[in-house]
């Protein structure tokens, strides 16, 4: 029997405690976490280069916003959800279709969040 490879997630948030407690919760559910990554251009390095299945965008991350990102994971076909204090309110253009997770959640909201994103 071949054991199937873990779904890896790219995690992206800029918020120390807040990314170990989704790093957490992605392990729990059974994911392999890339990152987490807390600043731009990381991520951006990582969204460009690691083979990743989803991905949890915090969309401020130290005053810059992680839209370059999502661009270069909808270029790759990549499927991705925002979470954020802000909800809805605080996505850019053409985004506006993208699932918006509003800070605080817990593991169930994060759950429920990716399987309505289709993981």
């Amino acid at each position: 029997m071949v054991k199937q490879a873990k779904k890896r997630v790219l995690l992206v948030e800029d918020e120390a405690l807040v990314a170990m407690l989704m790093e957490d919760y992605l392990t729990d559910l059974g994911f392999d976490v890339v990152g987490p990554a807390m600043r731009l251009e990381p991520a951006l390095q990582l969204a460009q280069t690691e083979e990743i299945d989803f991905a949890v965008l915090d969309i401020n991350l130290a005053g810059k916003q992680s839209f370059p990102i999502a661009e270069v994971l909808r270029q790759r076909g990549i499927s991705f959800l925002f979470a954020s204090g802000y909800g809805t309110a605080g996505l850019a253009e053409g985004f506006e279709s993208v699932r918006v997770m509003q800070k605080p959640f817990d593991r169930s909201d994060l759950e429920r969040a990716m399987q309505q994103v289709a993981l």
